[in-house]
């Protein structure tokens, strides 16, 4: 792992860091390549957290959500101390049983579902997977398969 310290800045709601060049290159070369989401863990404070290093309007930030900012008592505008390093360990989202199970009930559904970019099918895991009770589980599968199927909103989305 490598340590950088950086002042904090904002785009729209995003609070982020620019990562030294030298991290970037050390980075580059640990997850062997130089595009996409670099998946990264970060220490700050003693507390580890994993994100991802992304390149966004051709320069790449590290995008710090609020855990992130509270463990080190910082915020915008501050200067940050982190330790960062590639992080390789396989990062999937679980697909909920229940969900699994309609799926494979409805084959047009998955169909779509398997069609949808992975930012998508992850989108819908987490939101299945955060619900809390059983009702709700119950209830969202369905409108989870109704979307998929084009018939009803979901996630705050229109048809696929």
């Amino acid at each position: 792992m490598k340590s950088f310290s950086a002042e904090i800045f904002i785009i729209g709601i995003n609070p982020y860091v620019s990562v030294p060049d030298d991290i970037l290159q050390y980075l580059f070369k640990k997850a062997g390549k130089e595009k996409g989401h670099i998946p990264v863990l970060l220490v700050i404070n003693k507390q580890n957290f994993i994100q991802h290093l992304v390149k966004y309007r051709g320069e790449w930030r590290l995008y710090l959500n609020m855990p992130m900012r509270k463990a080190a008592g910082k915020d915008v505008g501050d200067t940050i101390t982190i330790k960062i390093g590639f992080d390789g360990t396989e990062r999937t989202t679980p697909m909920h049983v229940q969900f699994e199970a309609a799926l494979k009930k409805n084959k047009k559904a998955a169909a779509v579902f398997n069609s949808r970019p992975p930012s998508m099918q992850k989108e819908i895991l987490r939101y299945l997977n955060n619900l809390k009770t059983e009702e709700a589980l119950h209830k969202n599968v369905q409108r989870a398969i109704n979307f998929l199927l084009g018939k009803e909103r979901f996630i705050g989305r229109d048809k696929p």
